[in-house]
């Protein structure tokens, strides 16, 4: 396997194992043949020949870059570049949310904290965007959010797709990336707190259209207001 060697492994100082050294390898492989998710990768047997380590050293570093979601193993068919999603930041953070002895709601807390962050940090860019813009399809979701939160019903799905898409016209994905993953935590974690209550249902989804509403008009100071009263409900909640 003809690899950048070093672009990974040179970041660490420290004796290499076999399998670090395969786990190296394959993410040089994956950089240097500029591959995306759902490229294939060489065989199990080919990637022992080219690296030469063992067979146990290179399942081991499979296991590894499964978890990190940048390999994928369809069982029949092979090994494949992963999603490389956030999916094992997400994990980590969730767990790390339920390690807090003596206050459940410390890490939740942190995460909303940390989206409140990300939000008004984008305010700027997001209220660019989307002045005058038009888009259906966040014209829809803001009714559907509506509409479910007048029956006092949770809109989970809809509010993802709300969030996602205020992103999507952003120049930098990652902000889109980490959001998605935050929300993930937040989604997660919220049943903890048998939240949220019928009321605060109907003023979170009034928050999102003012977001929306905001954003269209290129005002960044009615976007921060209306990022604050979409979290003030569970805010509230977790004090």
């Amino acid at each position: 396997m003809q690899t950048s060697r070093g672009v990974m492994s040179g970041l660490t100082t420290t004796p290499m194992t076999q399998s670090s050294t395969a786990i190296a390898e394959i993410k040089n492989y994956i950089l240097a043949k500029g591959l995306q998710p759902g490229d294939a990768l060489p065989t199990e047997s080919q990637l022992c020949t080219d690296l030469g380590v063992s067979r146990s050293s290179v399942r081991e570093a499979v296991r590894t870059l499964v978890a990190l979601d940048i390999v994928e193993v369809r069982h029949g068919h092979g090994m494949f570049v992963g999603k490389v999603s956030m999916r094992p930041m997400v994990e980590s953070l969730l767990f790390r949310g339920l390690l807090n002895p003596g206050d459940d709601h410390r890490g939740l807390r942190d995460i909303v904290e940390v989206r409140i962050t990300l939000d008004n940090a984008l305010t700027e860019p997001v209220t660019q965007a989307w002045k005058n813009r038009q888009d259906p399809e966040l014209d829809t979701l803001v009714e559907e959010i509506e509409e479910i939160a007048s029956k006092r019903e949770l809109f989970t799905d809809q509010d993802r797709r709300f969030h996602m898409r205020l992103l999507e016209p952003l120049d930098n994905h990652l902000f889109l990336h980490l959001t998605e993953a935050f929300w993930a935590v937040h989604t997660l974690t919220v049943p903890l707190l048998g939240a949220p209550r019928p009321e605060d249902m109907v003023a979170t989804a009034r928050a999102h259209r003012d977001m929306f509403r905001a954003a269209r008009a290129g005002d960044a100071q009615a976007y921060r207001q209306a990022v604050t009263q979409h979290y003030a409900p569970l805010l509230t909640a977790l004090t």
